[in-house]
């Protein structure tokens, strides 16, 4: 995944935002003062952004010095180092939030899908993200919950077609709506969403690459598994919880999506000191 134009246009909007036509309260350190300063996470995460807090003060002053303490994806623990700074006192004050905030998010995201990719470790079920994204940063966070060890669903609504409730009653059926769509999505996935078995098996007939379960029970996505006898691969979606999990999985099913992995986190808490 090349995010380089991805992280750059971040990073600029970001900058844009928070600094506006300029930050004044720096106005009060002298032009040419140096500073350094330490980042420590005061929790345990895995950590996942180093890119965007590079390109932060890669766009405000290229003379910014970066010494990082850890890798892309390690774990960390609370009160450990992350990185230090060295450069003017106005560029690491002016660019603190932002990098912090791209950190403290993606940090996030990765530490949570971590979890989900642990509780189904050794079964074949893969776990997927969903669009539930924060505006702005869909690419972002899909690359932060790579990094925990889940996998991407579509990234938008061009690179796949997923049938869903209000699709299929708009075009009268799954049955139609299926067979409207293939003339002009070849090579890509087509999906259907199902909400009950006598569906499952209207839509295995109509012959789609996936088909969602959607709010189904487990003795239910037991059962489509049996139906399914490998026709079509299988996803899990609608008030999917880590406690249940594995329990999901173990029923057969290839994947497992859910937005908890973008949309429910709480960024890791992070703090800059300058020494």
């Amino acid at each position: 995944m090349d995010l380089t134009k991805t992280i750059t246009q971040n990073v600029r909007f970001a900058l844009a935002e928070d600094v506006g036509s300029g930050d004044l309260t720096v106005a009060l350190i002298p032009v040419d003062a140096m500073a350094s300063a330490v980042v420590i996470s005061r929790e345990d995460a895995l950590i996942c952004g180093r890119p965007w807090v590079d390109e932060v003060f890669a766009q405000l002053d290229s003379r910014v010095e970066i010494e990082w303490r850890v890798q892309e994806g390690d774990k960390v623990a609370a009160d450990q180092e992350l990185f230090r700074l060295r450069g003017t006192a106005r560029a690491l004050l002016t660019g603190e939030r932002t990098a912090l905030n791209f950190l403290q998010t993606l940090s996030a995201t990765a530490t949570e899908a971590k979890r989900y990719a642990e509780a189904v470790a050794g079964l074949k079920t893969r776990i997927l993200d969903t669009r539930k994204t924060i505006p702005g940063l869909r690419e972002a966070q899909k690359y932060a919950v790579s990094c925990g060890g889940c996998f991407n669903h579509r990234h938008g609504l061009y690179d796949a077609v997923l049938i869903k409730e209000n699709h299929i009653l708009a075009a009268g059926s799954i049955t139609a709506a299926v067979t409207r769509v293939r003339p002009y999505a070849q090579g890509k996935p087509v999906e259907v969403e199902v909400e009950s078995l006598s569906e499952l098996r209207e839509a295995l007939a109509a012959g789609p690459d996936i088909v969602m379960l959607d709010n189904f029970s487990l003795a239910q996505i037991s059962e489509a598994v049996l139906i399914n006898q490998g026709q079509v691969k299988l996803e899990v979606s609608g008030n999917v919880c880590l406690d249940d999990l594995r329990k999901l999985a173990e029923t057969g099913v290839d994947y497992i999506s859910t937005g908890a992995l973008t949309k429910h986190v709480r960024a890791i808490d992070l703090s800059m000191r300058f020494f």
